[in-house]
Protein backbone atom coordinates (compact mmCIF):
# COMPACT_ATOMS: atom_id res chain seq x y z
CA UNK A 1 0.00 0.00 0.00
CA UNK A 2 2.94 2.45 0.86
CA UNK A 3 4.45 1.44 -2.41
CA UNK A 4 1.45 2.33 -4.28
CA UNK A 5 0.59 5.72 -2.84
CA UNK A 6 4.44 6.50 -3.41
CA UNK A 7 3.97 5.45 -7.35
CA UNK A 8 0.76 8.38 -6.94
CA UNK A 9 2.56 11.08 -5.72
CA UNK A 10 5.83 10.71 -7.94
CA UNK A 11 3.31 10.47 -10.93
CA UNK A 12 1.49 13.96 -9.76
CA UNK A 13 4.69 15.40 -9.07
CA UNK A 14 6.67 14.65 -12.86
CA UNK A 15 3.03 15.73 -14.07
CA UNK A 16 3.42 18.78 -12.57
CA UNK A 17 6.76 19.49 -13.85
CA UNK A 18 5.72 18.45 -16.95
CA UNK A 19 2.98 21.02 -17.62
CA UNK A 20 5.02 23.88 -15.79
CA UNK A 21 7.81 23.12 -18.31
CA UNK A 22 5.29 23.44 -21.65
CA UNK A 23 3.47 26.26 -20.35
CA UNK A 24 3.89 29.27 -22.66
CA UNK A 25 3.45 33.02 -21.98
CA UNK A 26 1.28 33.75 -24.93
CA UNK A 27 3.74 36.02 -26.82
CA UNK A 28 4.88 35.32 -30.58
CA UNK A 29 8.19 36.07 -32.20
CA UNK A 30 8.25 38.33 -34.65
CA UNK A 31 10.40 38.27 -37.87
CA UNK A 32 14.28 38.89 -37.07
CA UNK A 33 13.37 39.09 -32.94
CA UNK A 34 15.19 36.49 -31.92
CA UNK A 35 16.16 35.86 -28.46
CA UNK A 36 19.90 34.34 -29.31
CA UNK A 37 22.37 34.67 -31.22
CA UNK A 38 21.23 32.02 -33.79
CA UNK A 39 19.94 33.90 -36.82
CA UNK A 40 18.26 32.44 -39.74
CA UNK A 41 20.19 30.87 -42.70
CA UNK A 42 20.14 31.62 -46.40
CA UNK A 43 21.36 29.55 -49.46
CA UNK A 44 24.74 29.23 -50.37
CA UNK A 45 26.51 29.57 -46.50
CA UNK A 46 29.22 27.51 -45.52
CA UNK A 47 28.67 24.39 -42.87
CA UNK A 48 32.02 25.29 -41.06
CA UNK A 49 34.77 27.34 -41.02
CA UNK A 50 33.22 30.70 -41.18
CA UNK A 51 35.34 31.61 -44.34
CA UNK A 52 35.46 29.84 -48.28
CA UNK A 53 38.06 28.07 -47.41
CA UNK A 54 37.55 24.07 -46.63
CA UNK A 55 33.75 24.51 -45.71
CA UNK A 56 30.89 22.41 -47.62
CA UNK A 57 28.91 24.48 -49.81
CA UNK A 58 24.74 24.10 -49.82
CA UNK A 59 24.84 25.64 -53.34
CA UNK A 60 23.88 22.99 -55.42
CA UNK A 61 26.93 20.40 -57.79
CA UNK A 62 26.18 21.22 -60.99
CA UNK A 63 25.52 18.42 -63.63
CA UNK A 64 29.00 18.03 -64.49
CA UNK A 65 30.20 17.71 -61.15
CA UNK A 66 27.75 15.08 -60.02
CA UNK A 67 28.44 13.21 -63.19
CA UNK A 68 32.73 13.27 -62.03
CA UNK A 69 31.62 12.36 -58.37
CA UNK A 70 29.53 9.38 -59.19
CA UNK A 71 32.27 8.31 -61.72
CA UNK A 72 35.12 8.56 -59.51
CA UNK A 73 32.61 6.61 -56.70
CA UNK A 74 31.83 3.56 -59.15
CA UNK A 75 35.68 2.80 -60.35
CA UNK A 76 36.31 3.48 -56.49
CA UNK A 77 33.55 0.24 -55.73
CA UNK A 78 34.95 -2.01 -58.81
CA UNK A 79 38.27 -1.72 -57.11
CA UNK A 80 36.78 -3.95 -54.24
CA UNK A 81 37.50 -6.01 -56.49
CA UNK A 82 40.55 -8.17 -56.28
CA UNK A 83 40.50 -11.72 -57.84
CA UNK A 84 39.80 -12.32 -61.20
CA UNK A 85 38.91 -15.86 -62.67
CA UNK A 86 40.21 -17.62 -65.79
CA UNK A 87 38.19 -20.22 -68.20
CA UNK A 88 40.00 -24.08 -67.63
CA UNK A 89 43.62 -23.99 -69.48
CA UNK A 90 43.28 -20.37 -70.84
CA UNK A 91 44.99 -17.03 -69.90
CA UNK A 92 42.12 -14.50 -71.50
CA UNK A 93 40.53 -12.64 -69.30
CA UNK A 94 36.93 -12.48 -68.93
CA UNK A 95 34.69 -9.73 -70.55
CA UNK A 96 33.14 -9.00 -67.15
CA UNK A 97 36.79 -8.75 -65.44
CA UNK A 98 37.68 -5.88 -67.88
CA UNK A 99 35.84 -2.42 -66.45
CA UNK A 100 37.17 -3.68 -63.33
CA UNK A 101 40.91 -4.02 -64.05
CA UNK A 102 40.74 -0.75 -65.79
CA UNK A 103 39.15 0.90 -62.66
CA UNK A 104 42.47 -0.66 -61.11
CA UNK A 105 44.98 0.53 -64.27
CA UNK A 106 43.54 4.58 -63.81
CA UNK A 107 43.58 3.87 -59.70
CA UNK A 108 47.37 2.93 -60.79
CA UNK A 109 47.94 5.65 -63.09
CA UNK A 110 46.71 8.54 -60.87
CA UNK A 111 48.74 7.02 -57.36
CA UNK A 112 52.20 6.43 -59.13
CA UNK A 113 53.46 5.75 -55.66
CA UNK A 114 51.28 2.85 -55.28
CA UNK A 115 52.58 -1.31 -56.57
CA UNK A 116 50.40 -4.25 -57.43
CA UNK A 117 51.43 -7.79 -56.91
CA UNK A 118 49.63 -9.94 -59.45
CA UNK A 119 49.54 -13.24 -58.07
CA UNK A 120 48.53 -15.95 -60.32
CA UNK A 121 47.33 -19.60 -59.52
CA UNK A 122 45.75 -23.04 -61.28
CA UNK A 123 43.64 -25.80 -60.04
CA UNK A 124 45.21 -29.24 -59.10
CA UNK A 125 44.81 -30.65 -62.89
CA UNK A 126 47.92 -31.34 -64.95
CA UNK A 127 51.50 -31.08 -64.00
CA UNK A 128 53.46 -28.98 -60.90
CA UNK A 129 55.72 -27.13 -64.15
CA UNK A 130 52.19 -26.54 -66.38
CA UNK A 131 50.60 -24.92 -63.63
CA UNK A 132 53.37 -22.84 -62.58
CA UNK A 133 53.42 -21.64 -66.34
CA UNK A 134 49.81 -20.84 -66.67
CA UNK A 135 48.97 -19.29 -63.35
CA UNK A 136 52.38 -17.18 -64.73
CA UNK A 137 50.67 -16.69 -68.26
CA UNK A 138 47.18 -15.22 -66.09
CA UNK A 139 49.62 -12.64 -64.01
CA UNK A 140 51.10 -11.50 -67.71
CA UNK A 141 47.57 -11.14 -68.85
CA UNK A 142 46.62 -9.25 -66.19
CA UNK A 143 50.10 -7.29 -66.21
CA UNK A 144 49.30 -6.66 -69.95
CA UNK A 145 46.00 -5.06 -69.79
CA UNK A 146 46.80 -3.15 -66.71
CA UNK A 147 49.71 -1.41 -68.87
CA UNK A 148 48.07 -0.86 -71.43
CA UNK A 149 45.17 0.64 -69.96
CA UNK A 150 47.45 3.45 -68.08
CA UNK A 151 49.16 1.04 -65.09
CA UNK A 152 53.19 1.69 -65.09
CA UNK A 153 55.30 -1.49 -65.59
CA UNK A 154 57.12 -0.03 -62.48
CA UNK A 155 54.10 -0.77 -60.68
CA UNK A 156 53.75 -4.30 -61.14
CA UNK A 157 55.38 -6.92 -59.74
CA UNK A 158 53.98 -10.75 -60.87
CA UNK A 159 54.20 -14.11 -59.44
CA UNK A 160 52.85 -17.64 -60.02
CA UNK A 161 52.01 -19.87 -57.38
CA UNK A 162 50.32 -22.44 -59.70
CA UNK A 163 48.53 -25.18 -57.48
CA UNK A 164 50.50 -24.33 -54.24
CA UNK A 165 47.93 -21.82 -52.63
CA UNK A 166 44.41 -23.36 -53.58
CA UNK A 167 41.44 -20.67 -52.58
CA UNK A 168 39.47 -24.19 -52.11
CA UNK A 169 40.37 -27.38 -51.31
CA UNK A 170 38.49 -29.61 -53.54
CA UNK A 171 38.22 -31.76 -56.53
CA UNK A 172 35.36 -30.34 -57.66
CA UNK A 173 34.22 -28.40 -60.93
CA UNK A 174 32.83 -25.29 -58.59
CA UNK A 175 36.61 -25.71 -56.20
CA UNK A 176 38.84 -25.44 -59.55
CA UNK A 177 36.78 -22.72 -60.73
CA UNK A 178 37.59 -20.74 -57.84
CA UNK A 179 41.16 -21.50 -57.99
CA UNK A 180 41.85 -20.45 -61.43
CA UNK A 181 42.51 -16.79 -60.97
CA UNK A 182 44.79 -13.71 -60.53
CA UNK A 183 44.66 -12.08 -57.14
CA UNK A 184 45.75 -8.39 -57.14
CA UNK A 185 47.84 -7.43 -53.68
CA UNK A 186 47.99 -3.62 -53.49
CA UNK A 187 51.48 -2.80 -51.12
Amino acid sequence: MKLSMHSKVLAMLLSAGLFAGCSSTGETVGDGAYDSDVAPVDDGSTVYGGDDEGGVSSSALTEEERMAAEERAKMEALRDITTFYFDFDTAEIKPEARDVLVAHAQYLANNPGRNVRLEGHADERGTKEYNLALGERRANAVQRFLIVNGASRGQIETVSYGEEKPAVMGSSESAWAQNRRVELVFD
